[in-house]
């Protein structure tokens, strides 16, 4: 076959679905092998008894490879490689003593912007680490395989410190998903407000604090925000965590010192064991041969995978029957789907990522697999959920009894995110004040109170009734029961019932 008659095959085979069955395929070896044609490969897949042909073309997987193996030998972070045949039981703890640690402090400091300084209590949570996360410390590092290249790409765009690569395994632990007792998501640990800000859309399918790319470009616009505030990494850190107006007040407290570690003690609590958290992580990975602490669960490499711009509404199911995609891997891949449905919606561009070898497979299928997917979506005996996203703001007025506590409550946000959003100095309200409010939850987006019913009485039918004496235990479904054709609503309508508190023994009917 030349390769103009295997491309017109393959321009057929997109433009049609192709469905082999059980009968057709019984006098060839599709489903036993792979059927190679010049320079194309068709591999087949079952679904629900049905075999799916996928082709791909043979030149341009090879091409992959090439390009694959070129990462390998150049990119990959040496001090991150999996090794076998060590244990996670010898990380080396013994003979590790006060003044090793204060060396490597001291050549740590000297290559970073921080202000890296040895204490007792930084040697206590590093010595804490190594003794009781050994396992977490390992998974860490198996994750950090794929996010820290992803998160070094950003981090250089910004000329921030490659440290701070270690920032999101304190706010998270490398979880992109995680949500914090307030309310904070993702990687980057973004609340809702502070998202918006950085262009994080939540709808009710995607939430991009949890996506990787994006949410790694926001954390570094936030942290070069802070750094231009405050002019020193400590203090930006600090900030990220409990606000620059905590920082400041920290500052004030302490007669006006900038140093971390003297206004530490007048930070919340949760930021003063903040920067040490950082530290102890950032000296572990960077000494983990030193200690013996290998990578363990291994995920792909963040250059092993690419992106698909989705043309059709699709779920992680359906990419997995069709191409064989673990759902562990696709979760793990897009986060940010809450539904793990990918939805399509104008200007949006919602991507899917995949390991490297299956988009081939996915591109030159797309025909087949939105078929696929519309086929399945049409089975659904309830439709899924409508699209909808969060208000970007709301402007809110205040009314009397009304107290800054009360309304972050009512939106999902905290105190010091109102405050924040509107330059406030203080908690001080007056009436009919107006503030901007960037809703946590999107079903809180409303700016105001939804208004109360209006019923309008009607007129009841002319003509004979019967009444109907309410007896204890009597509801309206039970009192319908005892009229033929006669229902709820009706009742309700002919004796002006809009709440069942209305319906009081010795109360009388009308049964028309």
């Amino acid at each position: 076959m030349s390769l103009i008659q295997a491309q017109d095959q393959q321009a057929e085979v997109l433009n049609e679905p192709m469905e082999i069955t059980g009968d057709s395929l019984s006098n060839t070896d599709f489903l036993t092998q792979n059927k190679l044609i010049d320079t194309v490969r068709i591999d087949t897949t079952l679904i629900e008894g049905k075999a799916i042909a996928l082709i791909d073309h043979i030149e341009v997987s090879e091409f992959d490879k090439k390009w694959l193996e070129s990462w390998k030998n150049n990119v990959i972070d040496s001090s991150l490689v999996i090794k076998p045949e060590d244990t996670i039981g010898k990380v080396v703890i013994e003979n590790f003593t006060t003044e090793q640690l204060k060396e490597r402090i001291a050549h740590l400091d000297s290559q970073t912007p921080f202000n890296f300084e040895y204490n007792p209590s930084l040697e206590k949570i590093i010595k804490h680490y190594l003794k009781n996360r050994q396992q977490t410390l390992a998974n860490l590092m198996g994750k950090a395989k794929y996010y820290f290249p992803m998160f070094e790409e950003h981090l250089a765009k910004y000329d921030i410190p490659m440290e701070l690569k270690y920032l999101a395994i304190v706010e998270s632990a490398l979880k992109a998903n995680a949500t914090s007792r307030v309310g904070a998501k993702g990687l980057w640990q973004f609340m809702y407000g502070t998202g918006r800000e950085y262009d994080l859309k939540v709808s009710s399918y995607v939430d991009e604090r949890s996506d990787p790319i994006k949410a790694t470009e926001a954390a570094c616009q936030y942290l070069s925000k802070l750094h231009r505030i405050f002019n020193d990494w400590d203090l930006a850190l600090a900030a990220y965590n409990s606000g620059p107006g905590n920082v400041n007040k920290a500052i004030r407290r302490a007669g006006g010192q900038k140093n971390y570690w003297n206004i530490r003690h007048y930070l919340p609590r949760e930021t003063a064991g903040y920067l040490p958290a950082f530290y102890a992580t950032y000296y572990i990975f960077e000494y983990a041969d030193e200690h013996q602490l290998y990578a363990t669960n291994e995920v792909l490499n963040t250059f092993e995978t690419d992106t698909i711009v989705v043309k059709r509404q699709i779920s992680f199911e359906q990419v997995n029957s069709v191409l064989g995609a673990d759902m562990e891997l696709i979760t793990f891949l897009n986060p940010q789907y809450k539904l793990k449905i990918i939805p399509v919606v104008k200007d949006r561009g919602y991507t899917l990522t995949l390991p490297k070898y299956m988009v081939g497979n996915f591109v030159s299928n797309e025909a087949q697999i939105y078929a696929y997917a519309e086929e399945e979506d049409a089975k659904r005996e309830k439709p899924l959920p409508k699209y909808f996203e969060a208000n970007d703001r709301i402007r809110y007025r205040v009314k009397s009894g009304d107290y800054l506590g009360k309304i972050a409550n009512r939106y999902g946000v905290s105190v010091s995110s109102i405050k924040r959003w509107n330059g406030l100095k203080n908690n001080d309200l007056r009436v009919g004040q107006r503030l901007t409010i960037y809703p946590r939850r999107p079903m809180a987006a409303a700016s105001a109170p939804a208004k109360k019913k209006t019923t309008v009485k009607k007129e009841a039918p002319k003509g004979k009734y019967a009444i109907y004496v309410v007896k204890k235990g009597d509801s309206l479904w039970l009192i319908s029961q005892k009229y033929p054709q006669v229902s709820v609503a009706q009742l309700k309508e002919w004796n002006n019932i809009w709440s069942t508190k209305s319906l009081k023994p010795g109360t009388e009917l009308k049964i028309y």
